[in-house]
């Protein structure tokens, strides 16, 4: 139990508490500013813990985001002091820590004093600095730029990790096409809607899981926005819906990098996770991909329903062997509406730093390098999720999107669109509605919404852009 006399810093003190696990020794939390200093007390157990930092503010934002991190960092050091265990991000709580990285580097500061009065451990922070590192050349702030992401929230069937919008397509299959015919029209409200268009992503759910001429149908839809040199990424997804019918589609219309998504080669995981696959099915998917010549990213999961660390070591070695341009490795996540958070209310993490352990050392030594890192609430062993990437081959659209330096212009159910004011250092999100039937409905105004938010442009008489 948390206790805390400043109301808006409660929920952030929580996102501390949790990563002791489920039975955290009960804490009395008091926040004292005096002086241009921020002073935190934490009791417990009969112990007091007093941190204090000097900060000046100039702003009410500037007071709010340090009377949050002074506080975390309070009740992070009681808590190690408390429990003897240290966690691996310290007392980091957000999901972008590069973010933060950046955000020091920009102010003319290294970030990893902060990393390290936050507790972050060395190997992390190394981490961090070899995600900026590989970024180079990659990470740019421009107005205007964009990325175009296209939402098909139809699966195979649903894993029990999954929190997405997606059903077992057998149950959904009567709203494929009314989905597609609304897809279609908001795509092509996207006109104008950016002045430079970095990537296009047409992400799941399972795309592949449409049929041909289905899947043709938003390949067509998307084509007016494709043009020469364009990273364009398909989820293709499970192993299971492959056919080289669908792949050669996938060349036709341009696209140049497909994701092929495991999670892992144990048959015995595959099946207790919800899978209809099983790991001959994988092979048989990357030998498709090869024949087409597509960058291929691969997905693999550190701490899936029952399986040992040497099984996920196993995943590891087999993902590596096939050598896709990009490997990611996340950690499991008990995420709201998952069948596994109904199951569970905390992942214990047994055997995850191994597992993590094990996979940095195999894919810096294979050649791959971080490029992306996110972490998430309720992650198991509070670790993190890290993109690789062989040199020169990381994915564009992932890097936009978790650094958040790019317009997300983003169609279809449940997706989630942001419009980043650099200049302001914020963001506007617009988000469509999860219900696929509801989305339907919705589609004009979804469309009206999204105008409203990116300013379309258009030619005026003298053809000069103006916005409207």
């Amino acid at each position: 139990m948390l206790t805390t006399n400043t109301d808006f810093l409660y929920a952030e003190l929580m996102d501390v508490v949790r990563l002791f696990g489920e039975n955290p020794p009960d804490l009395s939390h008091s926040f004292l500013y005096a002086g241009g200093n921020f002073i935190n007390t934490v009791i417990s157990e009969d112990r007091e813990y007093t941190y204090r930092e000097e900060q000046s503010c100039t702003t009410d934002l500037e007071f709010r985001r340090y009377a949050k991190r002074f506080a975390k960092l309070a009740v992070y050091n009681a808590l190690r002091s408390l429990t003897g265990r240290s966690m691996p991000w310290g007392a980091l709580t957000g999901i972008r820590p590069t973010k933060l990285a950046y955000a020091e580097l920009e102010a003319g500061r290294p970030f990893q004093p902060l990393f390290e009065k936050f507790g972050v451990d060395a190997e992390n922070i190394k981490l961090v600095q070899d995600v900026l590192t590989t970024q180079e050349g990659i990470y740019e702030i421009r107005e205007g730029d964009a990325d175009l992401y296209i939402g098909i929230p139809f699966c195979p069937s649903k894993c029990n990790y999954c929190s997405f919008i997606t059903a077992d397509i057998g149950k959904t299959e009567r709203y494929l096409e009314s989905y597609i015919a609304a897809l279609e029209r908001e795509i092509a409200s996207c006109a104008g809607l950016y002045d430079r268009l970095k990537s296009i992503y047409v992400g799941g759910g399972t795309p592949l899981v449409l049929n041909t001429k289905q899947l043709e149908r938003v390949l067509l839809a998307v084509s007016p926005f494709w043009k020469e040199g364009l990273e364009y990424t398909v989820e293709a997804g499970r192993p299971d819906v492959f056919t080289e019918e669908k792949l050669s589609l996938l060349k036709e219309y341009k696209v140049t990098r497909i994701c092929v998504n495991p999670q892992t080669f144990s048959d015995a995981t595959l099946e207790r996770i919800g899978r209809r696959h099983t790991s001959s099915d994988i092979y048989k998917a990357f030998e498709m991909a090869k024949k087409f010549d597509f960058d291929v990213n691969c997905d693999l999961i550190a701490g899936l329903t029952g399986e040992s660390v040497s099984e996920f070591c196993e995943s590891i070695d087999k993902a590596i062997a096939l050598s896709p341009e990009n490997i990611t490795v996340h950690t499991l996540c008990l995420k709201k509406g998952a069948r596994l958070k109904a199951e569970e209310t905390f992942l214990a993490g047994e055997g995850i730093a191994e597992m993590i352990s094990y996979a940095r050392s195999r894919l810096y030594t294979a050649g791959y390098m971080p490029y992306y890192l996110y972490r998430q609430k309720y992650m198991a062993g509070n670790f993190e999720n890290t993109g690789w990437t062989k040199p020169s081959k990381a994915c564009v659209y992932n890097v936009d999107v978790m650094e958040e330096i790019t317009d997300n212009i983003a169609c279809g159910a449940n997706a989630v669109g942001k419009k980043i004011y650099a200049r302001e250092n914020r963001i506007e999100r617009i988000g469509s509605p999860k219900d696929i039937p509801t989305y339907i409905a919705k589609t004009d105004k979804i469309i009206s919404d999204k105008k409203a938010l990116f300013g379309q442009k258009k030619l005026n008489e003298n053809n000069f852009e103006e916005t409207v």
